[in-house]
C-alpha cells in the first residue's frame, strides 16, 4: 500500500428524493471491515481514509497490465430500507470520490457490481461511425433549434438489442461523470481531463440532438455497450477531480463550422485499439503531459477546423448563469435568485441557514453559499461561479418537484 484515497458517501431516501440521516455504511477490503459511518442530516458520511495502491500505475501506458487502484465493497443499511451492497468501488491514491446511494424502502436486498475501468481491462472496441449524422425524419422546412443539454438521458445498460437489459433515468451532468470515470483516470493532468470530458459530452449530445435510437424506434437515448457508445457503470462511485471538471464544462461540445449538430467525437483507448482520426486517450494524457491545452489536443485528433460552442439553454433550468460569478457585495436580481432558490434547499437541507431575500449578497448569503458547497461536495469558497450555480439550480428543481 502506498496511498491514501478519500472517500464520501452521500444517502438519499428514493421514495422522496431526500436525504437519509442515520443510515449506516460499512466498507470492506477483501470481505474484512474496515471503516463504519453514520450519515448526517444531510445525508452525508464524514470522509472516509482508505489505504490503496500507489497511483504512478494510472501514469504510463507500459504499466496497463497492473490495476492502479484498490477495490473496495459497501454495505449500506438503515431501519426499514433495503440493504444496499456496492461491490468493486475504485479508488486511486491521492483522489477523493463520492458515491450517491439510493435507498429503496422494503426488505429486499439490492446489489450492484461496478464494471472494471475501460484503461484496465478489455471492453469491446467501439464500432465507426460518420461523425456528422442524418436528422430525424420527417421535419420538413422546420429549421431545429441549437443544441439543448437535457436534463436527464435515458440509459440502456447493454447493447441495443438486448431487450433485457435495464434502462436507468440519469441526470446528464451524472451521466457524463459516470463515463468519465469509467474511461479516463482522474490522475491525469486537467488537460487531459477535459479534452476526453468534452469528446464525451459531444458524443452524447449527437446521440440525443439527432436522436439515433428513439428514431429507430428504442426507448432510450444511448447505451452503456462500448462497441456502440460509451461505458456506463450503474451506482459507480464518482471521482471528484473528474466531477469538478464536468461541472464546469457540461455545457460545452465540439463542432464544425456549416453544421448545427454536435460532433460524434468517437475514441478509443490508444494502446490496444488504434483508431486513426479519433482521440487516443493514452494519447491525450502523453500531449497534455507535454503541456497541450484541451483544445490543441482536441484538434490534434479531430482536426483544426473543430471548435468549442456552449449549450444555450440547459433543460429543466429555470434561469442561466449570469456570466460573471455572484460574491459578497454583489447586489440583484441574480443574488435574490439564488437566496430564493437556497431557501427552497434549506427545507429538505436544515443545515443551510435560512435568509432574507433582499438581493444582497452579505454574510449571511455566502455562509448558506459555503454551507451548501460543504454538502454537496464543491470548493466552500463562498462564490457562485457557474458550477455552483448550476449546482444550486439543480437541487432547486429536485426539491420544488417534491413539493409540487
Amino acid at each position: 500500500m502506498g496511498n491514501k484515497a478519500m472517500l464520501r458517501v452521500n444517502v438519499f431516501d428514493s421514495s422522496e428524493g431526500l436525504p437519509l440521516s442515520g443510515a449506516k455504511v460499512e466498507v470492506f477490503s477483501e470481505g474484512n471491515r474496515i471503516a463504519s459511518e453514520i450519515s448526517d442530516v444531510s445525508g452525508n458520511t464524514p470522509t472516509i481514509e482508505l489505504d490503496t495502491v500507489d497511483s504512478v500505475y494510472s501514469d504510463d501506458v507500459e504499466n496497463e497490465s497492473v490495476r492502479p487502484y484498490s477495490l473496495f465493497d459497501l454495505k449500506i443499511t438503515s431501519d426499514g430500507f433495503s440493504d444496499r451492497i456496492l461491490n468493486g468501488l475504485q479508488m486511486f491514491g491521492g483522489e477523493s470520490s463520492f458515491s450517491d446511494i439510493i435507498m429503496q424502502r422494503g426488505s429486499e436486498q439490492s446489489v450492484s457490481d461496478i464494471s472494471p475501468h475501460t484503461l484496465w481491462k478489455s471492453f469491446p472496441p467501439k464500432d465507426a461511425e460518420e461523425t456528422v449524422k442524418p436528422l430525424p425524419p420527417g421535419l420538413g422546412f422546420v429549421v431545429l433549434p441549437d443544441p439543448v443539454i437535457p436534463e436527464f438521458v435515458i440509459v440502456h445498460d447493454g447493447a441495443p438489442s438486448d431487450a433485457s437489459a435495464p434502462n436507468y433515468k440519469v441526470k446528464f451532468e451524472d451521466y457524463i461523470k459516470n463515463v468519465a470515470c469509467c474511461e479516463i483516470y482522474p490522475t491525469w493532468e486537467t488537460a487531459a481531463l477535459e479534452a476526453n470530458i468534452i469528446a464525451i459530452i459531444s458524443f452524447t449530445l449527437n446521440r440525443v440532438y439527432t436522436e439515433w435510437y428513439v428514431s429507430r424506434g428504442y426507448d432510450f437515448t444511448i447505451t452503456s455497450s462500448t462497441a456502440f457508445d460509451q461505458a456506463f457503470s450503474y451506482g459507480r462511485n464518482i471521482f471528484e477531480e473528474i466531477g469538478n471538471v464536468v461541472d464546469y464544462l457540461f455545457t460545452t461540445f465540439l463542432t464544425r463550422p456549416n453544421i448545427r449538430q454536435p460532433l460524434l467525437a468517437q475514441y478509443c483507448n490508444g494502446s490496444t485499439v488504434s483508431c486513426p482520426g479519433w482521440l487516443s486517450q493514452w494519447g491525450s494524457k502523453r500531449l497534455a503531459d507535454e503541456g497541450y491545452n484541451a483544445v490543441t489536443i482536441l484538434r490534434t485528433y479531430y482536426g483544426s477546423d473543430v471548435f468549442l460552442l456552449e449549450g444555450n439553454k440547459v433543460d429543466g433550468i429555470p434561469y442561466s448563469f449570469p456570466g460573471s460569478t455572484l460574491q459578497t457585495g454583489s447586489i440583484g436580481q441574480d443574488v435574490r435568485i439564488i437566496q430564493e432558490q437556497l431557501n427552497a434547499i434549506s427545507v429538505n437541507y436544515p443545515a443551510i441557514p435560512r435568509l432574507a431575500v433582499d438581493g444582497i449578497f452579505g454574510s449571511e448569503t455566502r455562509r448558506a453559499v459555503t454551507t451548501f458547497q460543504g454538502i454537496f461536495g464543491y470548493e466552500q469558497s463562498g462564490l457562485v461561479d457557474f458550477a455552483v450555480w448550476y449546482g444550486i439550480s439543480r437541487i432547486y428543481v429536485a426539491v420544488a418537484r417534491l413539493a409540487s
